[in-house]
């Protein structure tokens, strides 16, 4: 978990390392313990006025597969100078007329142990066919969770962002004011 800060900090780093041309917006910059999102707003394609769905959802994948292969060395090259200076991937993605595609992002595996009845809340999903695997299945439940629990989850990370902070500012802190003056002594 990185603290507010450090995730503007974070932020300040790709708007100031970005080349101006590359997006309209740096519209998000997210982070956790494996990857750093990147995703960037990019020009809606021009289409004639009165045209059908398909005819925009054509023009729109294939504005982000032009962007994408246009600025791929120049999108490696600060993930490369992002991946040395924070030690995390970065994956990369853009939003174009309300769309969002991503181009990169890891997935990482997560190990848990599970007891029997949550082991049959994934076998039932499988069964019903809405996950192929147990992994799938789990994928599934935290991405529903998530759905669901959006603005609990923001409460708990704004918790824990205040937990860092005051920890921060213990004793233990690096840039805690130390008192180097010894007590005087007996008959000082």
């Amino acid at each position: 978990m990185i603290t507010s800060e450090q995730r503007e900090k974070l932020r300040g780093w790709f708007a100031g390392r970005l080349p101006d041309d590359l997006f309209e917006e740096l519209t998000e910059v997210t982070v956790d313990r494996e990857e750093i999102t990147v995703i960037g707003r990019i020009p809606a394609p021009q289409l004639a006025e009165g045209g059908s769905a398909a005819e925009r959802e054509a023009a729109v994948e294939s504005r982000v597969q032009e962007f994408r292969e246009r600025t791929r060395e120049t999108r490696i090259e600060v993930a490369r100078e992002a991946e040395h200076r924070f030690r995390r991937k970065v994956s990369w993605g853009v939003e174009c007329d309300g769309e969002r595609a991503m181009f990169t992002h890891i997935a990482a595996p997560v190990m848990t142990r599970l007891r029997q009845p949550e082991r049959q809340v994934l076998d039932t999903l499988i069964a019903g066919g809405v996950a192929r695997s147990r992994s799938d299945a789990l994928a599934w439940c935290v991405r529903l969770v998530q759905r669901h629990t959006d603005d609990w989850l923001a409460e708990l990370r704004e918790s824990l962002e205040n937990v860092q902070r005051v920890r921060s500012q213990g004793p233990d802190a690096p840039d805690a004011d130390t008192d180097t003056e010894e007590a005087p002594k007996d008959g000082d």
